[in-house]
């Protein structure tokens, strides 16, 4: 049953009403109420389409953060055969909130690095609900080095409110961490490519997201901080996030006209966790696109071409 977001509300009484009236009628099956059913779903259908038409920055936020919404994990296992996954830092621990390890992607092998929020209470807590800590960076660092090593492509999977805030990773150096790790991005001399799949929030984001080509889901959102930090911050309300959504410019659409992201991916209506088969097939010829414009670059134009993008940034589409 799909679980509806605040400004879903009279959707989710109409689709109510539509199930309502089909349950009813498997109940007495002399009872026709096709016709009625059809019309609440057609109803239902164009009041979605209307929804979706023009979100609001604030409701791309909620709808990035649906908890129904693909995970990293379900990109892995529906696009990558012969994943293999790769644990620890080799320094302290393995931390479960970044997935990484050895796939093939079309058959051609790659390395795969993504934020994994979890999908019930369970596996979010002990994903630590995609916020990573240094060790996560790090052994993203590990994997980076191993795939440029063996002339492999990255590809990483973005989806966190950000890197893990709490005393053990800063005592542990957090910001040291993501730091070497968007080093590292910035260094490999192999094709890089990161998808922003639903929160690309803040240094935990541009740890993984530092690469030759950034593609983002429709409604998908990249920040330096989350609106209600950013509210706590600059109103000292977070019930301003409304207002914060908006001036932060996180989404698909204003980031791409800044140059911040280079594509930005088409989702189902309704969003991604309406029809994930959708989403993630989409993500795949994203993908598929973006190495293919790599493939003739050797080492020293990827890195070229990496550092040119991030240097750019920002130089086109201030005055929009």
């Amino acid at each position: 049953m799909t679980q509806y977001l605040e400004f879903e509300k009279p959707l989710a009484e109409i689709e109510g009403k539509a199930e309502e009236l089909r349950a009813l009628a498997r109940a007495n099956e002399e009872m026709d109420v096709a016709d009625e059913a059809k019309a609440l779903d057609a109803k239902a259908e164009q009041l979605l389409k209307d929804l979706y038409k023009n979100l609001t920055p604030w409701r791309k936020c909620q709808v990035a953060r649906h908890p129904e919404r693909p995970h990293c994990k379900d990109y892995i296992e529906a696009l990558f055969t012969e994943y293999t996954p790769l644990a620890g830092d080799r320094n302290f621990a393995d931390d479960l909130a970044v997935m990484g390890g050895l796939a093939r992607f079309n058959d051609q092998p790659v390395v795969v690095i993504g934020h994994e929020k979890g999908s019930d209470t369970k596996s979010r807590i002990e994903r630590n609900f995609g916020m990573a800590r240094p060790e996560g960076y790090r052994k993203a660092i590990r994997l980076m080095e191993m795939a440029s090593r063996f002339k492999l492509p990255v590809i990483t999977l973005v989806d966190t409110a950000g890197a893990y805030p709490g005393k053990g990773a800063e005592e542990r150096g957090q910001s040291e961490a993501i730091a070497r790790s968007t080093e590292m991005c910035l260094k490999i001399g192999v094709p890089l490519i990161s998808v922003i799949i639903g929160e690309g929030g803040s240094g935990g984001a541009v740890a993984f997201a530092t690469a030759n080509r950034v593609a983002m889901l429709e409604h998908s959102i990249y920040s330096v901080i989350s609106p209600e930090g950013c509210a706590s911050i600059l109103w000292k309300d977070a019930e301003k996030m409304r207002e914060a959504a908006e001036a932060l410019r996180l989404t698909a659409q204003d980031l791409n006209k800044l140059g911040v992201n280079d594509r930005i991916i088409p989702e189902p209506l309704g969003g991604a966790h309406r029809d994930p088969k959708a989403a993630i097939k989409s993500v795949s010829g994203a993908i598929q696109d973006m190495l293919d414009e790599l493939k003739e670059m050797d080492a020293a134009a990827l890195v070229k071409d990496r550092r040119q993008k991030f240097l750019a940034i920002g130089s086109k589409g201030l005055a929009a």
